[in-house]
């Protein structure tokens, strides 16, 4: 027992030095005989163990799975490492590197000088302001430097808006890089012909150091600058055209109007304006956002351009059309004339109690073809329209077929945007469109231009430049000194039929309903028309188209005066007789 008082070491040091003189086998038979027991510690010894060495602890070995998964963790950042490896340097590599091209290089655009526009007289109608004060500079972040771009200026005359049109301009973020770097065309021409006046923007290249520091020398692509533009329109007419339809609505209370004036033979517009209008350069710099706002909550639709997108009920300005298409049909004789009473009745095909009763504006008496353009007799073109008794009518197939073949219902060709085509009435359009059979009423308020027929006031200006020019179909452009194809149509009518509808025309200016425009200075053909609105009549469009000189004609006008009391009888006429006097005073030479 004296023994297990003493350390363990203690007591195999002793065994090992016994080991000689007991011999090997007498150590391991007195290793067996040891008892496990005796070699446990108590308590009284515990003490004299150093336990920050481990000593008296009993170590076991580290396991396998700890040692594998120690090698999966490896193995797995190894994985990842070499993954993202692979994504930065071959899948993104060419994505990465123009990256940090840009982020090396700033590129600066040099701004393209954007075409000048001018009228026919040369007059500046749309130019480039290089003012260090315009509002619409710019400051780049990576230098001291203002980055100018041209402003856009336009002519300080009313009636031009529509016609030109304005830009947005080029677009910088927070951070100073340009997202848009074009000068864009809305509207007008500067939308239209945006192609042509834009150009080509420059570039500038500039190093910089991963410091920020700019390093000398820069690359440089030169811009190539926009093409300037020649209108056909004349300023000094076209204001005076905007003016007096202005003038007119604000005094009898119309909602808005629109005027063309167009060559017959060429098909250059001498002045397309439209009431009311924006201004170009306010929406072009879009500072005044209250003005702006008031353009979009304006319910007379600032924003339309009734020239050529505004589409109205023609009324009798229609009538010459329809005179020609008789003819040519082979209905009637120009001298034959027709009893009008003031209306005609035909039976209703659903009560044979009942008869339908269509009225003139008045009783005109007997009327031939001529005078029934003059005086814009209705029972006359009902007849010829859709029959009456023995007179044998073209029918609704023809109405449809000739006014389409003058160039209503379709567009025109004009080199604006957003042109209309406008509606002719046929049994289809009505099936389809209120899902009721076409009637003989039908017939007789569409050959009058009333019932669902809608056409623009550059429609109305092209059809009868097409009565004056002898049947010729041309199309109406803005621009003079570019490349052009100007399609012409020729009218399949005979001359001696066209010249009736002519005549027809100069015998209203000289005592028909446009006896307003029967001036000294220079004579005129012309017809007027008056399209009811609404259920109720309680509005009008008042129309007028006309051309001049009528032994020669140059030029065919059309004005519409849009949504005006019913009981109004100044309108269209009116504008037209201030042009025509403005004219021999300011521009005779378009009268000569």
């Amino acid at each position: 027992m004296r023994l297990l008082n003493r350390p363990l070491v203690t007591i195999i040091i002793m065994f090992s030095r016994k080991k000689n003189k007991l011999g090997e086998h007498h150590f391991k038979q007195l290793a067996r005989d040891i008892d496990p027991d005796e070699i446990f510690l108590d308590a009284s010894n515990l003490p004299e163990f150093d336990k920050h060495q481990f000593e008296g602890r009993i170590e076991a070995p580290i396991g396998k799975s700890a040692i594998w998964s120690v090698v999966l963790v490896f193995l797995l950042v190894e994985i990842i490492f070499i993954g993202k490896v692979f994504s930065l340097q071959v899948v993104h590599g060419g994505e990465l590197l123009a990256k940090s091209e840009n982020n090396r290089l700033e590129h600066t655009p040099i701004f393209a000088t954007r075409g000048v526009v001018y009228d026919r007289r040369e007059t500046l109608l749309a130019w480039n302001s290089f003012s260090s004060s315009t509002p619409v500079s710019l400051f780049a972040t990576t230098t001291t430097k203002e980055l100018l771009f041209p402003r856009r200026s336009y002519i300080d005359l009313p009636g031009f808006s529509h016609v030109l049109g304005y830009l947005s301009y080029p677009k910088m973020d927070s951070n100073g890089f340009y997202y848009q770097k074009l000068f864009i065309g809305k509207d007008g021409i500067e939308e239209s012909y945006n192609d042509v006046l834009e150009g080509e923007n420059g570039l500038r290249i500039v190093e910089t150091d991963a410091l920020g520091k700019v390093a000398p020398g820069s690359i440089i692509e030169e811009p190539k600058n926009g093409k300037d533009l020649t209108l056909s329109v004349d300023a000094r007419v076209q204001t005076k055209l905007f003016t007096t339809i202005r003038s007119l609505a604000e005094d009898q209370n119309y909602m808005a109007g629109a005027g063309v004036i167009m060559d017959v033979s060429s098909g250059e517009i001498l002045a397309l304006t439209s009431y009311p209008e924006f201004d170009s350069s306010v929406l072009s710099d879009g500072s005044d956002r209250k003005l702006i706002q008031s353009y979009q909550t304006d319910k007379r639709s600032v924003f339309l351009d009734r020239t050529v997108s505004g589409v109205y009920t023609p009324g009798s300005i229609l009538k010459p059309i329809m005179a020609a298409a008789a003819l040519a049909e082979g209905v009637i004789l120009p001298t034959k004339e027709i009893l009008s009473t003031g209306s005609i009745s035909i039976q209703n095909p659903y009560d044979p109690n009942l008869k339908s009763v269509f009225n003139d504006w008045k009783a005109h008496g007997l009327v031939d073809m001529r005078r029934a353009i003059a005086v814009s007799s209705d029972v006359y073109f009902y007849e010829i329209g859709g029959g009456f008794e023995s007179q044998k009518g073209i029918g609704i197939i023809n109405i449809e077929k000739y006014a389409r073949m003058f160039g209503l219902g379709v567009p025109t060709g004009i080199d604006l945007m957003g042109e209309k085509s406008g509606t002719i009435p046929s049994p289809t359009w009505k099936a389809a469109t209120l899902g009721e059979p076409w009637r003989l009423g039908d017939t007789y308020n569409t050959v009058i231009g009333q019932y669902g027929f809608q056409v623009t006031p550059l429609q109305a200006a092209r059809a009868t430049a097409s009565i004056a020019n002898d049947g010729t179909l041309v199309t109406p452009h803005l621009v003079k000194g570019l490349p052009q194809a100007v399609n012409v149509l020729k009218i399949p009518i005979a001359s001696e039929h066209l010249s009736v509808a002519r005549e027809g025309m100069r015998d209203a200016v000289q005592y028909g309903t446009v006896i307003g425009l029967n001036v000294g200075y220079v004579t005129v053909g012309g017809k007027t028309g008056t399209a009811e609105l609404d259920s109720r009549k309680k509005f009008i469009n008042s129309w007028v188209v006309g051309f001049f000189p009528y032994e020669k004609p140059r030029y065919a006008f059309a004005v519409v005066m849009e949504r005006g009391p019913y009981s109004n009888d100044i309108g269209g006429v009116y504008v037209m007789r201030q042009m025509l006097d403005w004219m021999w005073q300011n521009a005779p030479e378009y009268l000569l």
